[in-house]
């Protein structure tokens, strides 16, 4: 039973089996950043379901014309524009993310507050994410349930900040959220069928996690296949009425 209108979906279990039975087949999938943990995962999750027509794989390694740059809107624009070529997306997945990098890491203080850093954090985590929504948003399937969706975080939601610091992290994600929340109000009016969410896929055994999970729990830190699985159940269950909100992987709302 859809329990979504309390702030909860039934939640996965990692033996239920991913049905994708709310989209109609055979589904259409855009997975941006396929090369990433999660992206990967998700990827072959939708690749070797019976459901599944089509899984377009874009990453920044990828040939032509699934390579893109979220610094690029021409990439972009391209991959959605390859796509759509044979007729309209069901499930539109950006797996993108940044947390650290060279140059850039998580303040633990206001007094490591970088220009550059910040910048840079908003330009993947949020313009790049919106981009990516500008160019695909409009060839969502009409005529049935789509889902546009985003990685966002828990630690981008204000309302649950209890320890600070990560700066410009949470910041760009509680942007990404304030974007996706948008898109899903002006897309109700253009496609009342279409779901657009932010998902929290938890904490996942990724080079983006491993410096910081030392204080995870083992039965908290996530396989990509377990993440990915999940977060795609939570996908198919959610309706309409879902979309523009924060959903993490065990089908809990996440506040704003």
């Amino acid at each position: 039973m859809n329990e979504s209108h309390a702030g909860v979906v039934a939640r996965p279990s990692i033996e239920t089996p991913l049905e994708l039975s709310s989209f109609s087949a055979p589904l259409r999938a855009l997975v941006f950043g396929a090369s990433g943990g999660v992206g990967a995962a998700m990827v072959d999750l939708l690749g070797s379901h019976a459901r599944v027509g089509a899984v377009h794989a874009a990453a920044r390694a990828a040939a032509p014309p699934w390579r893109f740059s979220l610094e690029d809107e021409d990439s972009i624009a391209a991959v959605a524009a390859a796509a759509a070529a044979a007729g309209p997306l069901d499930l539109v997945i950006v797996a993108t993310g940044m947390l650290h990098e060279a140059g850039v890491q998580p303040e633990k203080s206001w007094r490591s507050l970088d220009p550059a850093a910040l910048a840079r954090s908003f330009a993947l985590n949020a313009t790049g994410p919106a981009l990516i929504a500008k160019h695909t948003l409009g060839l969502l399937r009409r005529d049935a349930k789509s889902v546009f969706a985003c990685l966002s975080a828990r630690v981008g939601s204000i309302e649950d900040n209890r320890l600070g610091g990560w700066h410009a992290y949470r910041a760009s994600k509680a942007a990404l959220n304030m974007l996706m929340r948008n898109f899903a109000i002006e897309l109700r009016q253009r496609n009342p069928r279409a779901v657009c969410v932010a998902l929290h896929p938890g904490t996942v055994d990724t080079r983006m996690s491993r410096p910081f999970q030392s204080a995870v729990p083992t039965d908290k830190l996530f396989t990509p296949e377990r993440s990915a699985r999940a977060l795609l159940t939570v996908l198919d269950r959610l309706t309409p009425a879902d979309s523009g909100r924060v959903w993490a992987w065990d089908g809990q709302a996440i506040p704003f």
